[in-house]
């Protein structure tokens, strides 16, 4: 079948956008080309807020037919956060037949060239964008987040995402030379000339596996680094949030197909009941790239079992934030409020332990007691979350019962600043909707430890007394190289205090936010720009996105001849 969309009319209308995201992870400037208010998408009626909730709903109760080899069964049973049954079957996917039929494609996928490649996924991506709206149900039902949030973080932040790990993957494979004419002088005798190719060759199929949490986010990245550099790529899904990755799946083989390549370059891996596919997956000989997001029980497992595969990870992290002095008492607090707040504290990003001095910080407003601090935080976070429509709005559903464990157990390993409470959702009263718990906590105490010391997901942090800046140092670099940190944040008007903190992140490799107090939270990293994650520390042995995300996931063959 001749293809409908040729390399030529995908250049031409992606080059430029390829052009700018190259430009953006350069200089690191802010740029985006999936906007971000749901306004911008009405336009266009088949984009707007109505028409992506009827294509959502179309889609409950109904069987995903991929059109993928291998299919012996249908699978289902995701339940939204929100307490509505999705009812939607995937194909279930026999990898001993699946697996070779992905490779079948991968030569000329291989052969079409790192250009040609990258505007592919840029019109897969293209067309996930248009679908934004139908995505963003996709994502709240699946995982929980408030509609705004889902159509943000898993829309265009989450299409930003894919695009940056697009570009950083042209950027490595062109690195290269295609050609290269090879010259040696030999004195009086003839020169030696040599012909030499540089060929740019996928390791083989990558798995992405997928997370409940931020299915699109965090997908992304690993799916399309892996595509554009050649890879076929079968993305298995959390059973909770298959939705949103099937979409994604079902997007890129019908462009696949219409540009002229092998759909099953790209594949959906669903799987049944308690069934468990990651870990038999994830150790086959075809599998040679592997993304997960997620435990670190599971990381860790990847990391020592998966030999045959390169892998990357993003884990799970204690992050921390130190309290020491601000020149914007309440905007400090509002900023934090709000970042404990999202999403019901259920990102990898956000804080957990708030290290304040017990003596108490240096304010605009004064001097301020380790308990006045803690309360007055309690305070602006009973605040933001003291409407219920605006509780709703920022907090989401509790993702999973877990979540809601941790939460209830937390009030019993210290005093409680702030308690949590129930909230209801209008619209679904399924939903279990919970505000945050602080617990106030003695950093000298050996009890107290293992509360701080251990991630406690979701809606939990720690205000955590500790005797001196120096020793907020010394408990944040033990936190990072014991367990972790995908964020570090700092409040302090010491320039001392801050090279000291800045010290300790620049050695044990956490990124560092100072002082925010306006509209940029700690726990938000914006593509082209951020880097999420270091892989310099135990929440994640990768970044997103760099350099080292995506070169290793080719590798250049060379090819020479006497000229």
């Amino acid at each position: 079948m001749a293809a409908e969309l040729t390399a030529h009319e995908l250049i031409a209308r992606h080059r430029p956008t390829l052009d700018q995201a190259l430009e953006a992870i350069r200089t690191r400037a802010y740029w985006s080309p999936h906007p971000e208010h749901p306004k911008a998408y009405g336009e266009n009626g088949s984009l707007d807020m109505a028409a992506g909730k009827a294509a959502f709903d179309a889609l409950l109760g109904t069987r995903l037919d991929l059109g993928q080899p291998g299919t012996d069964g249908w699978v289902g049973g995701e339940t939204s956060p929100y307490g509505v049954e999705l009812g939607v079957s995937y194909p279930h996917a026999d990898p001993d037949e699946l697996l070779p039929a992905m490779r079948a494609g991968m030569r000329a996928w291989r052969d079409a060239g790192a250009e040609t490649r990258a505007v592919v996924c840029l019109e897969i991506l293209k067309r996930i964008s248009d679908r934004t709206m139908e995505f963003a149900q996709a994502v709240m039902h699946t995982s929980g987040q408030a509609f705004m949030m889902a159509f943000q973080a898993g829309g265009p932040h989450a299409q930003d995402r894919g695009m940056e790990a697009v570009a950083y993957a042209y950027v490595e494979q062109i690195r290269t030379p295609d050609t290269a004419e090879w010259t040696k002088p030999q004195g009086k005798r003839d020169p030696l000339a040599l012909t030499k190719r540089f060929v740019p060759v996928p390791r083989g199929i990558g798995l992405v596996i997928g997370c409940n949490t931020f299915p699109t986010w965090n997908g992304y990245p690993g799916l399309f680094a892996s595509l554009a550099t050649g890879n076929a790529v079968l993305v298995k899904p959390h059973p909770r949030a298959v939705l949103p990755l099937a979409l994604t799946v079902q997007v890129a083989r019908q462009v696949l197909t219409e540009a002229g390549f092998d759909a099953n370059l790209v594949a959906l891996a669903a799987e049944r009941p308690g069934e468990g596919i990651a870990k038999s997956l994830a150790t086959r000989p075809e599998i040679r790239i592997i993304d997960y997001t997620g435990s670190t029980g599971f990381g860790d497992w990847l990391e020592s079992h998966a030999r045959q595969a390169q892998v990357y990870t993003e884990k799970a992290g204690v992050n921390t934030v130190i309290v020491e002095s601000t020149a914007d008492y309440r905007g400090m607090l509002s900023n934090l409020a709000f970042s404990l707040s999202l999403y019901s504290g259920q990102m990898c990003t956000t804080p957990q332990n708030l290290l304040v001095p017990r003596e108490g910080i240096a304010t605009d407003q004064g001097p301020k007691s380790f308990d006045e601090v803690a309360a007055d935080l309690a305070q602006a976070v009973d605040g933001l979350l003291g409407d219920d429509a605006r509780a709703n709005a920022l907090l989401g559903a509790i993702v999973n019962p877990d979540v809601k464990a941790r939460l209830e157990a937390a009030a019993g390993l210290g005093e409680v600043v702030l308690a949590s409470r129930e909230i209801t959702h209008p619209e679904f009263p399924g939903a279990v909707v919970r505000t945050p718990v602080i617990v106030k906590l003695d950093g000298s105490k050996p009890d107290a430890e293992a509360a701080y010391m251990s991630e406690c997901f979701g809606p939990v942090s720690f205000a955590v007394a500790v005797d001196s800046a120096d020793h907020a140092a010394e408990l944040l670099r033990r936190t990072i190289r014991e367990k972790g940190a995908m964020t570090v944040g700092a409040y302090t008007t010491s320039p001392e205090v801050e090279e000291t903190v800045r010290e300790v992140c620049l050695e044990e490799a956490a990124q560092l936010s100072l002082n925010l107090t306006g509209g940029v939270y700690v726990n938000q990293t914006a593509a082209f720009s951020d880097f999420h994650g270091s892989g310099g520390n135990p929440a994640a042995n990768a970044a997103l996105c760099d350099g080292a995300f995506v070169a290793n996931r080719f590798r250049v063959v060379e090819v020479r001849r006497e000229a």
